[in-house]
């Protein structure tokens, strides 16, 4: 198949070379010219992947309209608050592109204002008749561009030949793909556990020792299941890939920026500050305030969520907010 990747952050960068290794035709188009120019003078991403050398044929695009003039499908790698003006850029060029099937999103957020999720915004942008979803799951970009075993979810809105066809075309030795109807579902774990990853990075922080830390990601995931089912999800999603695999692996991996996170402000630092200053993108942060709204609208209950936003947004202590976890009623386990 022929893909095109816009955006050259670590996971797009990983999935463009991965790609590439199984043969097919794929463009990785940066935001920025000079980053194009960079990547194709030193056939690898020193800022995010520097360790990884580019396949041979792994084409390094300049502008999104000759990147996807041949794509059967685009993966959009940009932050989520940055998803509709990436979406904008295709839009006008669509019409050179009659072969395009479909739109998977490879970020994990809500866009900030509207808290709309990936996938109505990029069908708002780019209409009808591009099929929009996701790619997620437990996936740290820089395992994948080594070749180390993981397993994803595609979740996508289109005719189930196409859906098994593209799953086959991505599936290898060293990733298998699973597909799911469930896209909110989908969307909602790859937020939450973002979310959830903070939590655990504030447990951790606060040195409060792996029983807490195994109290909590249990807690969250029974949490997720709850509030995403509120919210339109099915249940059975989130013990999957996007759901408790991504949990897992986002609470628990050292490479993660949202547990990281978490830490640093357990810690003593100051979130908004660390957010102002960083280069990578906490997408954690800007997720707790979108579903803190949506579960405010939605009358849903979540613990652990509010007591996120709460050390975030309002400055609550980390200690606080793990006493006041601990002091709720008790009640039976499932509910």
């Amino acid at each position: 198949m022929n893909f095109s990747v816009l955006g050259a952050g670590a996971w797009g960068t990983a999935m463009a070379v991965y790609l590439a290794r199984l043969g097919h035709v794929v463009t990785l188009c940066p935001r920025r010219m000079e980053h194009a120019l960079q990547l194709s003078s030193d056939r690898k991403n020193l800022d995010y992947l520097p360790t990884v050398e580019f396949p041979c044929d792994l084409q390094v695009g300049r502008e999104v309209a000759p990147a996807i003039m041949e794509a059967d499908y685009i993966f959009l790698a940009c932050p989520s608050h940055a998803l509709r003006k990436t979406a904008s850029g295709v839009v006008e060029h669509l019409v050179t592109s009659p072969q395009l099937k479909g739109a998977l999103a490879l970020c994990k957020g809500l866009e900030p204002k509207t808290n709309k999720y990936s996938h109505e915004v990029m069908a708002e942008v780019l209409g009808p008749s591009i099929n929009c979803g996701y790619l997620t799951g437990p996936s740290h970009a820089l395992e994948l561009a080594e070749g180390k075993p993981a397993a994803m979810c595609l979740a996508l809105d289109q005719m189930e030949a196409d859906t098994l066809s593209l799953q086959e075309a991505i599936s290898s030795s060293s990733l298998r793909i699973y597909r799911s109807d469930d896209r909110v579902g989908a969307a909602i774990g790859g937020c939450l556990k973002n979310v959830y990853a903070i939590a655990v990075g504030l447990s951790d922080g606060l040195e409060l020792g792996d029983n807490a830390r195994a109290a909590l990601i249990t807690r969250c995931l029974n949490e997720m299941i709850e509030l995403g089912f509120h919210l339109g999800a099915k249940k059975d999603t989130f013990v999957g890939l996007s759901g408790v695999g991504d949990l897992i692996a986002t609470c628990t991996g050292e490479w993660s920026r949202n547990r990281t996170f978490g830490q640093s402000i357990a810690r003593g630092k100051s979130a908004k500050a660390m957010i102002e200053g960083q280069k990578t993108v906490v997408e954690g942060y800007w997720a707790t305030e979108c579903f803190y709204r949506k579960s405010k609208e939605a009358g849903a209950t979540a613990p652990v969520l509010e007591q996120v936003y709460r050390t975030l947004y309002e400055g609550s202590d980390p200690r606080s907010s793990v006493i006041e976890l601990m002091s709720r009623g008790l009640k039976a386990e499932g509910s």
